[in-house]
């Protein structure tokens, strides 16, 4: 049965935490506020879990949720190559809504879906959400919705999605990025070169550009290499 936390009470917030720390070590989901939505999470080390949070929302392997991390050196574990522009857009903007893809550690054991040999990773800017990753680790978390649904902004909207299949839901009313819509992070994929925005959010591209200017947007092309000068004519006689 899904039980659900009021954490704007201190005492139910305890209560709420310590009820998701035991969900997420039985390998089941739960959902928690974030800085932007709400979301659905699990163990990301469990494949079981990961699962379990797929069938949850209706989404297959082929759409892996990112992870979540409760500081930035997490990063570091995590995925490997990390470029420097990488390194200084999560210094500008962690925590806040933005979620960077990058090549996955290959020591890691986990399976979030056909990721590629990518992981997503973001730190988010809510303190319920770091708290409890604090004490689980990463975790998986993607929108707490049924897939083609739009995204909760209360714990309640999504108890109204997702019922049975998560166990428990840690209520801290609308966030502030929801009151704007609902509004999702940005996503930059950190393995291209340029780096490249593949969803936009609630960190805006002047805002990713002020701290890296070459980054593109969407459809955006990289500017074409110059051609290389032709050389002068030898005025040598032989």
């Amino acid at each position: 049965m899904s039980t659900s936390y009021d954490c704007t009470n201190p005492e139910e917030l305890s209560e709420g935490l310590a009820a998701a720390q035991q969900a997420i070590a039985a390998k089941a989901c739960i959902v928690l506020p974030t800085d932007t939505v709400y979301g659905i999470g699990a163990d990301a080390f469990s494949p079981q879990a990961v699962a379990t949070l797929l069938a949850a929302k209706g989404r297959g392997r082929s759409m892996p949720p990112p992870v979540l991390i409760p500081r930035l050196q997490t990063m570091d574990g995590l995925a490997s190559d990390i470029p420097e522009d990488a390194r200084r857009l999560a210094e500008a903007f962690w925590p806040g809504g933005l979620t960077l893809i990058f090549h996955a550690q290959p020591s890691l054991s986990w399976d979030l879906g056909d990721t590629l040999g990518t992981v997503a990773l973001r730190m988010p800017d809510d303190r319920i959400a770091l708290d409890l990753l604090g004490v689980t680790g990463p975790l998986a978390v993607s929108s707490a919705n049924r897939t083609g649904s739009p995204a909760a902004q209360t714990a309640a909207e999504a108890q109204g999605q997702l019922a049975e299949s998560v166990e428990v839901y840690l209520e801290a009313g609308h966030r502030p990025a929801a009151k704007e819509d609902g509004i999702p992070s940005t996503i930059v994929d950190a393995t291209s070169e340029p780096m490249r925005v593949v969803r936009r959010g609630a960190v805006s591209l002047e805002a990713l550009r002020a701290v890296v200017p070459g980054i593109l947007d969407l459809d955006e092309e990289p500017e074409p290499e110059p051609a290389p000068e032709a050389a002068a004519p030898s005025l040598t006689k032989e």
